[in-house]
């Protein structure tokens, strides 16, 4: 499936329906009241995060989305029906932006959250409301208000607890099909991974959390370079960042990255993103722990991050080291940053 995280629609409520002029008309009664209902209210065009629901890419191919009118009213005092409202289903973590100004209107943080992105008309008032001691007889009657138009910018956010992050073909496909249920698709080549994967860990007794896999950055990922900004956005969200470093990658001529050098790119790329980024919580992890030879660099890389209290394990995804180890750690840190951020996940 097509992962599609921006698109701009345009929706359009439905209008209020008119007002009945109406008068009664009885046997023996020649001039019967006034007894017109009101017309019905245009239905609203309501946006809800849907935790089932996981990419934009319908709303690529459908642009415009418009809500039932409200009815006329009728005589014998009948009001027309409201218009039916049309809801649309987002991801969890879709932003409705103003595409003019962008400015955020609503933030589809939680499943079943929903924002009213256009109001629909109200209905006009029949020509009975209008009858009066001096007007006993009144022809008038209210036309329906028009719905709300509006074009509006969605923006898909992943909300996740942790975020994979590295450089390309770090592992991190694999490294979130082994910690979850994920079947991320997988190759030897770089930029595999087009779209965000989430998964969900499990551990023992302990609550679940989200992890998503944030396809890989490259130096100038911020300037939109590579898969560049479109993915950068995602790391927001999430609320601890696993750095995955291949201890073996190498730079494009060939030679041996240094892995303080691969964790130090993928940081400069996040803090020139958002200054933000550098409050999130780190957690490090060298992967293909089984395949090393000489692990001079990783000690060196450990005892850099050590000294600035970054918490570094040795895994391989393959061979299942050290996943339980890291399983644990970011389950118990995974539930210190809810409880610290409680208030802001409602």
């Amino acid at each position: 499936m097509k992962f599609v995280d921006e698109v701009t629609i345009s929706v359009e409520a439905g209008d209020g329906g008119a007002g009945a002029s109406h008068f009664r008309r009885e046997k023996y009664v020649p001039y019967g009241g006034p007894d017109g209902g009101d017309g019905g209210n245009g239905g609203s065009v309501i946006a809800r995060a849907d935790s089932n629901i996981h990419t934009l890419l319908d709303f690529q191919y459908q642009p415009h989305w418009k809500a039932k009118n409200g009815s006329p009213g009728e005589g014998q005092r009948k009001d027309g029906k409201d218009g039916e409202d049309l809801l649309i289903k987002v991801p969890i973590g879709t932003q409705i932006i103003n595409p003019d100004t962008g400015e955020v209107l609503f933030d589809l943080k939680e499943h079943d959250a929903t924002y009213v992105i256009a109001q629909g008309g109200k209905g006009g008032r029949g020509n009975a409301r209008f009858k009066s001691a001096t007007n006993r007889a009144p022809e008038y009657a209210q036309p329906g208000l028009p719905g709300e138009e509006i074009s509006v910018t969605l923006s898909l956010k992943l909300v996740a607890d942790v975020g994979i992050i590295g450089l390309p073909n770090a592992g991190k496909s694999t490294l979130i099909s082994r910690l979850s249920r994920a079947k991320p698709r997988i190759a030897d080549y770089p930029f595999t991974t087009l779209t965000p994967n989430l998964g969900v860990v499990k551990n023992k007794n302990a609550p679940a959390f989200v992890v998503a896999d944030i396809p890989g950055l490259i130096p100038g990922a911020h300037e939109g370079k590579g898969l560049g900004i479109q993915f950068l956005k995602h790391v927001e969200r999430t609320g601890i960042l696993l750095h995955l470093i291949d201890p073996l990658h190498l730079n494009d001529d060939g030679s041996p990255l240094h892995p303080l050098e691969a964790y130090q790119q993928i940081e400069d790329e996040l803090c020139h993103f958002d200054d933000g980024m550098k409050d999130k919580r780190r957690i490090v992890a060298f992967s293909k722990s089984d395949s090393l030879q000489d692990d001079t660099t990783v000690v060196e890389a450990e005892t850099a991050l050590k000294e600035q209290n970054i918490p570094c394990f040795r895994i391989s995804s393959v061979s299942g080291d050290g996943l339980e180890s890291l399983t644990i750690f970011l389950t118990d840190r995974v539930q210190e940053w809810r409880q610290m951020h409680a208030p802001e996940r409602i």
